[in-house]
Order: structure tokens, then sequence, then C-alpha cells
């Protein structure tokens, strides 16, 4: 991670497809029968709203930015201030989407519904970016994270990192699918997808091959998450060699979050300017495992620093 801290403070994400989430806890799921639940936790989500959470539980400086329209938007509006997470909501006419997870206790899986997100105006996206290039003035880093509503610009994700260097700011990206070419050829700082994501996006080529693309495109840092299995940091500064990191015992909770967990540790190195690769995958990985042990998306358990020191972390010579 070789890009220098910025001036500002400020961890801004920039959510384009938020939702509210709800989150059912149950012993098990039978198929096919009726469930007796619990009031669910409900928060205002969607990956860069998790993102900006977990910076500000750790008691760093976040702005959230995200389009929030229609009833489920005013939810999701009143549960964003009740938070206390800074944020900047743009109006549109869309109907905010929502997510339902359902946390088997017993088994310790999470099984996920994510609505697809409805269509914003082309003027909803000119106030979004003008909502990001305001909060750009401040910032030490730029984080674009999740999945794009029905008839986005294609180029969302890579004009993201245009306007994040124009102002000097290094960009975090995570999203699936062509946005993490595109944003790997914009020269996109960090790009931070899991193992499924980057198979599909290249067609099914191996991890390493798929990686050392996304660099010769230009991405400068690659960190892959592999669930259980762990994470991996490539960077373009050591095209000879990978860091890998894992627990010896899967931990069982909810892992909705962790991803989003990840990038808020990686944001958060860069904006301290911590820059040796093991460095900042102990943090990403711990953070990562830390938020599989609390009930919803968007926090880590206290533990995070203790789970720091249980890693197994391993230096490896890439073909």
């Amino acid at each position: 991670m070789s890009a220098a801290a910025h001036d500002g403070s400020r961890i801004v994400t920039v959510t384009p497809n938020p939702a509210l989430d709800t989150s059912y806890t149950v012993p098990r799921i039978e198929h096919g029968a009726s469930h007796r639940v619990a009031p669910p936790l409900i928060r205002a989500g969607g990956k860069g709203l998790n993102v900006a959470r977990v910076v500000h539980q750790q008691g760093r400086r976040a702005l959230a930015i995200a389009p929030v329209g229609g009833n489920t938007g005013e939810a999701f509006r009143a549960e964003l201030e009740s938070s206390g997470v800074p944020s900047r909501l743009v109006p549109v006419q869309a109907e905010t989407r929502r997510s339902m997870a359902f946390v088997e206790e017993t088994l310790g899986d999470t099984t996920i519904f994510n609505e697809a997100g409805h269509a914003l105006q082309p003027g909803d996206w000119q106030r979004l970016a003008a909502a990001v290039v305001d909060g750009l003035q401040d910032a030490a880093v730029l984080v674009g994270s999740g999945s794009l509503p029905p008839g986005a610009p294609a180029d969302f994700y890579p004009a993201l990192v245009t306007l994040a260097h124009q102002h000097g700011v290094p960009a975090v990206i995570d999203t699936s699918g062509p946005g993490i070419l595109a944003a790997a050829r914009a020269g996109a700082d960090v790009l931070k997808p899991n193992h499924v994501e980057l198979r599909e996006a290249f067609g099914g080529l191996e991890l390493d091959d798929a990686v050392r693309e996304l660099l010769r495109l230009g991405a400068r840092t690659v960190v892959v998450s592999s669930g259980s299995a762990g994470m991996r940091l490539f960077s373009a500064d050591h095209p000879r060699h990978s860091w890998a990191a894992r627990l010896a015992e899967p931990l069982h909770g909810n892992p909705t979050g962790a991803g989003d967990a990840a990038v808020a540790a990686l944001a958060t190195a860069l904006a301290e300017g911590v820059d040796e690769p093991e460095d900042v995958l102990r943090r990403a990985a711990s953070w990562s495992a830390a938020a599989v042990l609390m009930p919803g998306a968007g926090e880590i358990s206290e533990r995070h620093t203790e789970l720091e020191q249980m890693l197994i972390v391993t230096l490896e010579e890439t073909a």
C-alpha cells in the first residue's frame, strides 16, 4: 500500500446501492416450517455504510455518502442519524431497497436475501457525484463499496478512483463483476474482492493468475478474502511475494459484515500511513474475524486485538 496518507482526516465511504438491513437470529431454519423469532436488528446498511460504522466505532472520523428514497429511505435515514455515524444522504425518488439476514445459531450459518435495488435518475447520479466531490475536501481515503443498482453508469467505480486521485486521496474499491476490472484499470490503490467474486470476474481463472492480472491492469494492492480459509494480500510493490493470514480454527457467528470490516481496516491503515504488507494484512484479517463475533454487520468485537495475535501469517512466493 504505497499511497501516502492525505492531509485530511476523514474516511469517506460511498454506497451507490444502500439497503435497510434486517437481521434475524434463530436456533435453526427448518425449510417449509413456521418459525417464531425475536424482534430483528434493523440498521441502515449496504457495504459502504458498514465500513463507515466500523471506522466510527473504532474512533476514527467517517463520512457515509449514499442515495436514499421512499419510506424505506426515511427509516434508513432515521436509524443512521440515531447511530451517530456522520452521513451525507442524497434524496432520490427510487425506494431504498431492503435486505434480510437469517443467522442460525446451531449451525453458525447465515442466509441472506438482498433486493436488487431500483434505478436512479441521471440527476440523482449527478447529485451523488457532487456529494462525493464535497466530501473529498477533507478526506484521507475514499472507499467505494457494494453492488450497483440497475441502470448505473458503467464507469461509476473508475470515476470514483479518478475523483479521489484528482484530490490527492487514495481509493479503496470493494465490488464485484466487471467493476473490479474497471477499478483496476483506473489505478485503484486497494481492491478487496472475495475469492468467489474474483474468479467470477475472470471466468474461473485461478486466484493467483486473476490477482496478477488486476495488478497488471493498474491496481496497487489486492486483498482477497476466502472466508474461514483466511485472507491474502498482493502488492504491485512486491511482485514476487504475497502474504497470507488465517486463524488456526474457524470462528462461528455472522459473517455478513466480515468483508466490510476488512475494508474499514484497510482504509484506516491507508489513512494512518501503515504500509508494511504484513501489518496491513494483520489488521484487515483480525477486524474481519472480529466482525463474525457480532450480531450484525457494521461493528467488530473488542477481541480484535486478541485475534490479531492469534493469526498465522506466512510469506509466500508467487509464481
